[in-house]
């Protein structure tokens, strides 16, 4: 492209060439001056909109503040349904603590209410004067929250092991013969060497000997099933009850028996009466515990299960 120049002021024409390279600088250079421009009266009228009070700009700003509110009350709204569902998960996770928590008082002989598991625990302290207390973001809460979950979760997880081995000891206990054969503190006989109450000679006695009256309730030491049931020519009527675990008890000297062999008795249930059959010198019951087939001292386990019962027992204020 030529242009060419003519002035009073110029002798001679003058001549312009302009090629692509001149095109596009300039046109770079309007394009640029158009958006500055434009950029300029949109900053001003923007900045001076309140002042000037356009109406059609008014509408504009309103209109834009208006989305932006509703965009940010739409971003809360769905934070805080994330938050809520995740605070129900949270409430039915403490649901199942506290029911699993209640059973586990129960397996340990405790009162939930000795725990005050429905009261918030007292908790306290002066505030910090090395740091400055910050307020929790969303982000944050959302993060306490989740670690909070996971924490109950492994929480219900360790509580589900402890029920099942307290529950395995209570049933384990249920066959430990621990409860006397009668209602009576004290026997005529000890288990271990003695002078033989008819031979007179020294002789081991098997097992203890509670003094009471014919007819007296012979109660089962543990949960079991009846072995024996019979009358034998020195134990006379005599009942032998499997707990398991290589463990028998035996209760001799009935005048009267109220089970049969293949019964299944639980803990403490009457199973014969007290009297003075076979080799007996008067009323009593002769009480065994035997252990892979060897006699072993009967007091132990009843004392093992007084003194357990004297640790339950809470003296008065």
């Amino acid at each position: 492209m030529h242009i060419i120049l003519v002035s009073n002021r110029l002798t001679t024409a003058r001549s312009i060439s302009l090629g692509p390279r001149h095109l596009l600088l300039g046109m770079a250079l309007l394009v640029a001056t158009v958006v500055v421009l434009s950029s300029s009266m949109f900053y001003l009228v923007v900045r001076h909109a309140a002042e000037v009070r356009l109406p059609m700009v008014q509408t504009l700003l309103l209109s834009a503040q208006e989305q932006q509110s509703q965009n940010a009350k739409d971003f809360m709204r769905e934070n805080l349904n994330a938050l809520a569902v995740r605070l129900g998960q949270m409430q039915a996770q403490l649901i199942r603590l506290d029911a699993l928590g209640e059973r586990l008082s129960a397996l340990a002989g405790i009162k939930p209410q000795e725990f005050r598991m429905n009261e918030l625990p007292g908790r306290g302290g002066a505030l910090s004067t090395s740091s400055q207390a910050q307020d929790l973001s969303l982000n944050d809460l959302a993060w306490q929250l989740d670690a909070l979950s996971r924490r109950m979760e492994n929480r219900y997880d360790d509580m589900g092991i402890l029920e099942n081995r307290l529950f395995d000891a209570r049933v384990k206990k249920r066959f430990m013969p621990t409860v006397r054969p009668v209602d009576v503190d004290w026997n005529a006989s000890s288990f271990g060497w003695r002078i033989d109450p008819i031979t007179g000679q020294n002789a081991m006695h098997d097992g203890i000997d509670f003094l009471v009256d014919t007819g007296t309730p012979i109660h089962a030491a543990a949960s079991g099933l009846v072995v024996v049931a019979e009358f034998h020519p020195q134990y006379g009527y005599v009942v032998d009850i499997d707990h398991g675990n290589d463990f028998i008890t035996r209760y001799a000297h009935a005048s009267k028996l109220l089970v049969k062999a293949g019964d299944l008795v639980q803990r403490g249930a009457t199973i014969a009466e007290s009297g003075s059959t076979g080799r007996s010198t008067g009323p009593h019951v002769h009480f065994e515990v035997r252990y892979k087939g060897v006699a072993q001292n009967p007091s132990r386990f009843l004392q093992a299960s007084a003194a357990a019962t004297s640790r339950r027992v809470r003296p008065k204020d």
